[in-house]
């Protein structure tokens, strides 16, 4: 009888597994996951893990987890809750099959896609960009401002989705610390800033420049860049990261602080 059961339970698991796609897998892969994890599973940075050779079920469930929310991490709970139990199970098929990482790894052939950016440095403190909003990052010390070009504030003035031609930038300061090494913070609640800039992060938009980018990734034709503290692009960052945290977002023109740059529009 148990042997009955067993080939009995073989035969109705077969047709599952023969459901499986890897072909379908390798295409989702090569699309979407490659632009962070490697077009063989290998991923394009060291802060980011290798996929490849992975067990199946290990990250079936872990893509589930990260679709669900039960796993926590921004990017890849945006990016998981676009896959289907169909996509799941298929990606984590194919990347079961393939090898460990090698000595010389394959990267995709979207990272130069995903890496260049339309997005180019711009004066914020011209008066063509407006301060609007500004928090306290306490694990970092640090605090960030939030400057708009006239195009979106206007925009945001008046309800609409913010257009073509629109720019948001944030600039990251370090806090001024006390002699218990604490932030020094100001009347208004935020800290401190020291006055030389860390890091400018940038989203722009135009015309066609989200035409290259995976739809699972496309900010409809926002493209984003980090600058260093000269102003100068972080060069070779893969911007597939700002793309994912920000897909989300669709509704608030792919924008964490709408609310606070309409507010700010209205009271100008």
């Amino acid at each position: 009888m148990k042997l009955i059961v067993t080939l009995a339970t073989l035969l109705v698991l077969a047709p599952m597994a023969s459901a499986l796609d890897v072909e379908a897998g390798k295409a989702k892969v090569q699309a979407v996951c490659a632009a962070c994890h490697g077009a063989n599973g290998i991923s394009v940075a060291d802060s980011i893990p290798n996929l490849a050779g992975q067990k199946a079920p290990y990250l079936e469930a872990q893509l589930k987890a990260l679709r669900d929310g039960t796993r926590k991490n921004p990017l890849m709970n945006a990016m998981a809750s676009q896959l289907s139990d169909d996509d799941i199970a298929n990606v984590a098929a194919f990347l079961a099959t393939l090898p460990g990482a090698p000595v010389a790894a394959a990267k995709s052939e979207l990272l130069p896609q995903l890496v260049k950016t339309n997005v180019r440095f711009p004066d914020t403190r011209q008066s063509a960009f407006t301060k609007y909003h500004a928090i306290n990052v306490p694990e970092s010390r640090q605090v960030q401002y939030f400057f708009a070009n006239d195009i979106a504030l206007q925009a945001a003035r008046d309800g609409r989705p913010l257009p073509d031609g629109s720019v948001l930038v944030s600039e990251t300061h370090a806090a001024k610390l006390d002699s218990n090494k604490k932030p020094v913070t100001g009347a208004d609640g935020l800290f401190v800033a020291e006055p030389q800039a860390l890091a400018y992060a940038v989203m722009g938009r135009n015309a066609g420049w989200g035409k290259d980018i995976p739809d699972m990734l496309r900010n409809e034709d926002w493209n984003y860049a980090v600058f260093n503290d000269a102003k100068q692009l972080h060069a070779g960052i893969n911007q597939a990261a700002c793309l994912a945290c920000h897909k989300p977002m669709a509704k608030s023109s792919f924008t964490f602080t709408l609310q606070q740059l309409a507010a700010a529009a209205k009271n100008k």
